[in-house]
């Protein structure tokens, strides 16, 4: 296996983990466990406006769905680093460990990091953007002379 067909499968990897976890925090935490209204109520007791958390709550799930499809990965994951930086602000004073009251800010740090990872990687195979060349790209054939 080259290094090339070892990154695309690494990123193939990573793509579906934060797709997972990026649906399992907005449509799993935030809708049902939480309720919308209660994460709303939780931004705005950080100082946050509430509509903040309808808006954070639609990023991570249609971008949880983008990455899980390999849509427009790069663009996915580009919007969720503004919101696991908030994320990490957000847990920033519950100390380091998640497993600190409060939760801590070494998962949100984790994801972000990932985050930036899966933008420099791309979708990887397996990806729909992998499908189709990129714009500008110039294709080669082979058989030609």
């Amino acid at each position: 296996m080259s290094d090339v067909n070892r990154s695309d499968w690494a990123a193939l990897i990573l793509r579906v983990l934060l797709g997972l976890v990026m649906l399992a925090h907005s449509l799993y935490l935030k809708l049902l466990v939480f309720t919308l209204a209660g994460t709303a109520q939780f931004f705005e007791s950080l100082g946050l406006p509430a509509v903040l958390a309808y808006l954070v709550f639609g990023v991570e799930a249609v971008a949880g769905v983008m990455l899980l499809l390999g849509y427009r990965v790069r663009l996915a994951a580009l919007a969720l680093l503004p919101i696991l930086v908030g994320a990490t602000w957000a847990h920033a004073g519950n100390g380091w460990l998640f497993t600190n009251a409060g939760g801590g800010w070494e998962y949100p740090v984790v994801l972000a990091m990932l985050t930036w990872l899966q933008f420099l990687l791309g979708g990887g195979v397996l990806a729909l953007d992998s499908r189709t060349p990129a714009r500008g790209a110039v294709c080669h054939d082979a058989s030609a002379p």
